[in-house]
This record gives structure tokens, sequence and C-alpha cells, in this order.
């Protein structure tokens, strides 16, 4: 996968030597805007100001842990995270994985590793976005389906339904509230033969001056 290499990067580490090493990778592979960062603080607050494309963040640093500043940017200003560490534990990968972490690196990385890591937190974070945006649009969709089902007890007379709690409603007005369905007013041929039978007469027979003989 050929990277952008004009990418923004911010390198959060609290070690200086580290993180110069890590600087002077990325500058090997090609990467020339590179952000710095001395702790967890620093690194939300530049990540929600200036807008890095991707962050890579050192998971034990003072003031805000890797971990907790990782949540904090993504539900401020969501943006691909590669976590380094020194130790590698199930409990320290767990909790990255549950921040949202696009991928991880043991220090001190190698520049291939780091070219594929930030290729990898790209690809997820792009996939992350969107899987937010479909939930978020299957959930409007949701929130606007009124479904109805059951029973319906209507009254055999006027057709009025009874709601659950017990009022009768006109069925125009319950399969509105339940639906999203609207009516419009009209009469069927055979209510107005039976209503108004002067005025069906006329128009049949108007109609059948005009050539319409439909029924």
């Amino acid at each position: 996968m050929l990277l952008d290499k004009s990418v923004k990067i911010l390198v959060a580490e609290d070690d200086y030597l580290v993180s110069e090493e890590i600087i002077r990778g990325l500058r090997g592979q090609g990467y020339i805007n590179i952000i710095e960062a001395a702790d967890g603080e620093e690194a939300f607050e530049k990540t929600c100001s200036l807008r890095p494309d991707i962050v890579l963040m050192d998971i034990m640093m003072p003031k805000l842990d890797g971990i907790s500043a990782t949540r904090k940017i993504l539900e401020c200003c969501p943006t691909p995270v590669v976590i380094l560490t020194a130790l590698e534990s199930q409990d320290s990968l767990k909790s990255a994985a549950e921040a949202g972490v696009g991928a991880y690196l043991t220090k001190p990385p190698r520049p291939g590793e780091l070219e594929r890591a930030i290729a990898v937190a790209l690809a997820r974070h792009a996939d992350m976005m969107e899987l937010r945006r479909l939930n978020k649009e299957l959930e409007q969709a949701l929130n606007k389906v009124k479904t109805l089902s059951g029973m319906l007890p209507i009254c055999a007379s006027c057709k009025k339904i009874r709601d659950d709690k017990g009022y009768w409603q006109q069925i125009e007005s319950y399969v509105r509230d339940h639906s999203e369905a609207e009516f419009s007013h009209g009469i069927c041929p055979e209510c107005a033969k039976k209503l108004y039978p002067d005025y069906y007469d006329k128009i049949k027979g108007d109609n059948s001056k005009d050539g319409d003989v439909s029924g």
C-alpha cells in the first residue's frame, strides 16, 4: 500500500531519545510533516487543535496515559492512533483495542514496522468511521419507523379502533399515530351511489354523454 508522505503525524512520547528515534525513522521513510507531544494531555490538545492525520501514542506517559488520551481524542476529533508500548501485555492490548486504537508497536519500532502500522491504522480508522456512519443512519431510520402489529380491537359498526389506553379513535387517527401513513379522503362509487344517489346518477349520465361508460 502506497502511503501519502505528506500526511501529518503526531508523535506523543515522553522519552526524548525514543521520540527522536521514532521521528528519525519516519523521516527516513519520507515523512516530513511531524508534530511532537511530550505527554498524553499535550497529545490530546494538539490533536484537537492541529488535526494530524495519525497519532503515534506512547502508552505510558505523565498527566494522561496513552489509552486515556486515545479515548478523549476519539470522542473529540476521531483520528487514527497507533499505540507504542515497551511491554506487550494482553491486558494493555485489550485496553488499547477497546479504546479504538488502530494498531500497536513495541518500542523501539523499526522503520518498516512504522510504515505498516500507519497503513493498518489508517485503513481501520476509515472502516470504523464508515461503520459509525452506517450505524447512525440505521439508528435514525429505526427511530422513524412505526409499525402496526398484533390484534387490533375495532368496532364492527363505526370501525373505530380501541388504543392501549382504552380510548376509541377514528381508524385514520390511529393509523397515522402508529405508522408513517397519511390519509386523503374521497368517496368510492358504491358509497357515492348510496349517499348521494341524485348526484351520482347525474355524474354517470354526464359521463355517458361524453362517451365514458366505465362503471
